[in-house]
């Protein structure tokens, strides 16, 4: 905002002291001063683009950091299992909890540009709604949902998330979905179908899931879903299952992690575990 406002103010002195003092004439004034109020614009972007750029990216870097953390954690884990599945659990979740409330925290070095370009306040509230959604913080979600932008599918589908778990009307959230799935181009928002289905089906609306899916298989090729239309055609509702979405799906914590408990290695001799 201040940005455009400086720049109008320079095109307009430099136009207004050339046709006063510099004795040019008016309309060349004007031309000056309007590819000057133009050049101060595009100087001023590129300057506070690269700061804002610098401050996301330090954002970024404590994000992968902490994803490439719990990740060697848990591959750890899984060669050396350390008590119950849960535990395990509880452990990467504490340490996701650290490093995504460091991310929280560095977000503040962008509060100083709000004013400066135009719906970066939005952006950051989109990054921090996603990143207080992973916290499971329902509250701080909701909080911040009016102001979010959904510019991707994932973001729009914890939108939807938090309305199916806060019992908005189905035709509030299909008018959500519609606006967001008309915005994807083929091959894209496998998720947003998956899970528009899944709450039809939560809600025993069968009919309206299989419509979903088939207008999903008519966007996309994705096995999941063209799986999860064959099993309510046939009535095999039970065998509904978006696990394979993959971490999208699961991003969502609307479904655990299946994880199969490891069997013990039993030796050579005598059969006894080591």
């Amino acid at each position: 905002m201040y940005t455009i406002l400086i720049s109008v103010i320079i095109g307009l002195v430099l136009g207004f002291g050339l046709g006063v003092f510099g004795g040019v004439h008016w309309g060349w004034g004007m031309m000056w001063g309007l590819l000057a109020a133009m050049a101060s614009q595009v100087g001023f972007s590129l300057v506070l683009k690269r700061r804002v750029q610098a401050a996301m990216n330090k954002v970024q870097v404590i994000l992968q950091t902490g994803q490439d953390r719990v990740q060697k954690k848990a591959m750890q884990m899984q060669n050396r299992p350390i008590g119950s599945v849960k535990e395990a659990q509880r452990i990467l979740e504490k340490e996701q909890q650290v490093f995504i409330g460091q991310a929280l925290a560095g977000t503040a070095g962008l509060e100083p540009y709000y004013r400066w370009m135009p719906l970066l306040d939005r952006q950051v509230a989109t990054m921090r709604m996603q990143l207080y959604f992973q916290l499971k913080d329902d509250a701080a979600v909701d909080k911040l949902l009016p102001r979010c932008l959904f510019l991707d599918p994932m973001t729009a589908a914890m939108r939807m998330v938090r309305m199916y778990r806060t019992d908005v009307p189905g035709a509030e959230i299909a008018k959500f979905y519609n606006k967001q799935t008309r915005k994807l181009r083929y091959g894209q928002g496998a998720v947003l179908y998956g899970l528009m289905a899944w709450i039809h089906v939560q809600r025993n609306e069968t009919e309206e899931a299989r419509k979903v899916l088939m207008k999903a298989n008519e966007r996309m090729s994705n096995d999941t879903l063209k799986a999860n239309l064959d099993h309510l055609t046939n009535g095999r509702v039970r065998q509904f299952s978006n696990s394979g979405l993959g971490d999208e799906w699961y991003a969502l914590g609307l479904e655990m992690v299946k994880v199969r408990p490891q069997r013990q290695r039993m030796s050579g001799h005598g059969g006894r575990p080591f």
